[in-house]
């Protein structure tokens, strides 16, 4: 895990890798947690533009931003998997991430529109000068790992440029199409090994990972999301009158959030640890379960915050039709089946079978979406509870979540 086996001659000259072993240099450290703060009102912004504006332009705008704000922030993570958070210059580099971060944050909902060039300024500024640093960072004391951050600092700086130049070309549509080939530069780096003329590619074998570490970090970023649908929940419940509709419908969004948080933390998080960190090849486990699996389960949570906060407001349907719109019942059986997926796809990454249940559970939700012209929104919800329900239930009972039936990862996978 310490990584360096031969020293550079140019970079930092002070050494801020994380050191040693065990427990404690696998902890997270209390600037870690200060730093994600900035992405507590990240997760907001984002949540509230979809509920402020409910329409399909919006949430493809919702998906590219949540997608660059998911990269900055797991690429953060396997930064100081590596350097040591408790280090003077490290925490100097979070605390301006952080500043930078808030900035970038107050302009996701104006990000297509007039704060569109704040945004992207200083999304690229955090992604690009966080790599440099690490590149000084390493450089003489893990230069292998140094050569991968330029790799990694050339894949940045060529997406910035689309991001950039979307952000000025003053067109929504080639805007969206700019920025959305922006996410797919960034999201292909790591599958591509961050391949460069000259520099070649990384080898995987360069990403040994402290698997504990990151695990916590990545479970860390799950409850700040489920506390947004929380947030999200008391926040318009408080702002209604009391009626039993209304405290029916405050109790399917609670008990969506504690489903869940149950399939995830009870039913695939503890075992994927372990697996996670008794495994030979953590980085390439790492890439696919932890880089980029969870964004579908953050994309699955904030979709049912949004649609949670809908049925409050409306939990019999808009005018009290009796049904729900095919836009509230989309997110209500959308988001909880793009949740599942995401669940079943880590699974799968750390160690273990397709599950069968998961698997159902979508295609049930599928089928719920098609019902959604005869249910009010607030038995939608109810319906929505019940099949993830059913899926801990099942899970809990069969016999295809034993550890060890997937093979380990390489990076052909």
């Amino acid at each position: 895990m310490d990584g360096p086996v031969t020293r550079g001659t140019w970079g930092m000259r002070t050494n801020v890798l994380r050191r040693g072993q065990g427990h404690d240099s696998n902890r997270v450290g209390y600037i870690e947690l200060f730093f994600d703060l900035v992405f507590v009102f990240a997760v907001t912004q984002l949540s509230h533009s979809l509920i402020t504006h409910p329409d399909l332009t919006t949430l493809g705008h919702t998906l590219i931003l949540a997608a660059a704000v998911w990269y900055m922030w797991i690429d953060t993570t396997w930064v100081t998997n590596w350097l040591d958070p408790e280090r003077l210059p490290v925490r100097a580099l979070l605390i301006t991430m952080m500043l930078f971060g808030l900035v970038m944050s107050g302009a996701i909902p104006e990000a297509f529109g007039p704060k569109a060039l704040l945004f992207a300024v200083t999304f690229v500024t955090i992604q690009v000068g966080r790599s440099l640093f690490t590149v000084l960072a390493l450089a003489r004391h893990w230069p292998v790992n140094a050569v991968n951050f330029a790799r990694i600092t050339i894949w940045l700086a060529v997406s910035g440029v689309f991001w950039i130049v979307g952000a000025l070309v003053g067109d929504d549509r080639l805007q969206l199409a700019l920025w959305a080939l922006a996410v797919v530069i960034d999201y292909c780096g790591p599958r591509a090994m961050f391949r460069v003329p000259v520099l070649g590619a990384t080898d995987p074998a360069t990403w040994t990972v402290r698997g504990e570490h990151m695990a916590e970090r990545v479970g860390l970023f799950m409850i700040i999301t489920l506390g947004e649908s929380i947030i999200i929940t008391g926040s318009a419940f408080a702002e209604l009158d009391l009626a039993p509709v209304t405290v029916a419908a405050f109790l399917a969004a609670f008990a969506s959030t504690v489903l869940m948080w149950l399939l995830y933390f009870d039913r695939a998080e503890g075992r994927a640890t372990a697996y996670f960190a008794g495994s030979e090849r953590t980085g390439m486990i790492a890439q696919t379960g932890y880089t980029y699996v969870p964004l579908l389960m953050v994309l699955g949570i904030v979709g049912t915050a949004v649609a949670d906060e809908l049925v409050l407001l409306h939990p019999m349907g808009h005018d009290g039709v009796g049904h729900a719109d095919p836009w509230t019942a989309g997110l209500i059986c959308g988001a909880a089946a793009v949740f599942l997926v995401g669940n079943v796809l880590f699974r799968r990454a750390t160690g273990r079978a397709w599950s069968r249940p998961h698997l159902a559970g979508v295609a049930a939700l599928a089928l719920l979406y098609a019902a959604h012209v005869v249910l009010t929104p607030l038995a939608l919800n109810w319906i929505s509870n019940a099949v993830l329900l059913g899926v801990i239930c099942w899970d809990l009972a069969g016999t295809d979540d034993a550890v060890g039936t997937a093979p380990e990862p390489t990076s052909d996978q």
